[in-house]
């Protein structure tokens, strides 16, 4: 049964059948081969009664609010103030890729968003002060995905919901390993031109008043992470009601810089609405493909079969993080989520291990998903704004970025307190 349920999935995803039509044709195929039970004819009341959670409304609001930022020219302001402030350290203007990344992950809650505004602005900046391209792409696509581990992410909502763990003790666990990651990046990247000194391009030229002027380009995506996450935290909103003033808070800034048109939301709304359809969809199935692997006894199949393992639970916990390594090379990181989160989550969590600590272990895991070859998204965005070259450069590129991810996991491994102290000093 385990055996099916993997390699039809598989070669569904092989086939490059959209995730949500594979996810549910995997359920429904499920259902009619294990079950005498007819499961497909609860489609309609599962997918509803999940679909009605009031957390899910943050998704769409997040997602808007990301998309007006983009629109209004904000980020690309905001990347000019990290050029200023960061491209004084060996690797110039990579470090500005990843402080770029890491603040506007703290607005838009996507990796993917993250990825393609960033890369976007900066992108056209590798050639014109020299530099080694591979490692350039590499910190775009590196960068991109703190977007699913800063808060407020998105997917730290849908696994909150998933397993039942609070999303304002996932948000404050995600700060430190955000900051450690980001921070390891750029240790990276000064290794790396420490090694070469060509790769680190020709310094931009630059000077105190210059850096002091523009702090003022760092004030708006400032002001929307307090807005979202102070709200949350001072107790007057919810996620949800966080997001919609983060919406309002993104229209008053574009309102600010007079970039708030008609013709402006209606390109964020399409986007959003795009997005949402996508996400949505996904998630139902998924959520649908769970009930069945409930019914069916997989769940139990696979507990017992780790279990019989006979391993401790750091052991057990080593091979669920391989699992996670090679389930990455093959798979979409929003589609892992969804699928693996009840099999795996109700393991991890009888071992004795903190869910919001899992929480943000599983983000990493996730992240290096998203730039791990062949399937890696992140990849896949940076190459599409780079419009040029081959695809295997933004790969060697991001390899760098892959092995300081696993030194991360084996931090949080270490020392959980990485993740656990905020949420443990707040609640």
């Amino acid at each position: 049964m385990l055996a099916t349920t993997a390699i039809v999935l598989l070669i569904l995803i092989a086939a490059s059948i959209p995730v949500a039509a594979a996810l549910g044709t995997l359920g429904l195929l499920l259902d009619q081969l294990y079950t005498p039970m007819p499961l497909h004819l609860a489609l309609g009341e599962v997918t509803w009664q999940n679909a009605i959670e009031f957390i899910l409304a943050a998704i769409p609001l997040f997602i808007l609010m990301g998309e007006i930022l983009l629109r209004a020219g904000i980020a690309e302001r905001m990347y000019g103030a990290m050029v200023q402030w960061l491209s004084w350290l060996p690797g110039g203007l990579m470090h500005s890729n990843i402080g770029a990344c890491g603040f506007f992950a703290a607005t838009s809650g996507s990796s993917v968003a993250t990825a393609a505004t960033i890369g976007t602005v900066a992108l056209p900046q590798a050639d014109r002060y020299g530099y080694n391209e591979r490692l350039f792409v590499g910190t775009l696509a590196a960068g991109g995905t703190l977007g699913i581990l800063i808060p407020p992410s998105i997917n730290l909502i849908i696994y909150g919901l998933l397993t039942d763990t609070s999303v304002p003790q996932l948000y404050l666990a995600g700060f430190i390993p955000g900051a450690v990651l980001s921070s390891l990046f750029m240790v990276t990247v000064i290794a790396a031109c420490l090694y070469k000194k060509a790769w680190g391009g020709t310094p931009v030229d630059t000077n105190w008043e210059m850096r002091i002027a523009s702090l003022r380009h760092l004030l708006p995506p400032f002001f929307i992470f307090l807005l979202v996450i102070g709200s949350i935290y001072a107790g007057v909103a919810t996620p949800t009601e966080a997001a919609s003033l983060g919406v309002v808070g993104s229209m008053g800034l574009a309102a600010l810089n007079k970039s708030l048109t008609i013709d402006m939301l209606r390109q964020a709304v399409e986007g959003t609405m795009r997005t949402t359809a996508m996400v949505m969809l996904i998630i139902l199935a998924a959520i649908f493909l769970n009930f069945v692997l409930a019914a069916i006894g997989l769940t139990q199949l696979l507990t017992s079969y780790i279990d019989g393992l006979g391993l401790g639970p750091t052991a057990t916990m080593i091979v669920i993080i391989v699992f996670y390594i090679i389930l990455g090379c093959f798979m979409e990181t929003f589609s892992m989520l969804l699928t693996t989160t009840p099999l795996i989550s109700p393991i991890v969590f009888a071992m004795g291990f903190d869910p919001v600590w899992w929480g943000i272990l599983l983000m990493v895991l996730l992240e290096a998903a998203l730039i791990t070859p062949p399937i890696g998204v992140n990849l896949y965005v940076v190459q599409g704004v780079r419009g040029k070259g081959s695809m295997n450069d933004v790969m060697i590129g991001a390899l760098p970025f892959v092995i300081t991810m696993f030194v991360m996991v084996i931090l949080l491994m270490l020392f959980p307190q990485i993740a656990l102290w905020l949420p443990q000093l707040f609640f």
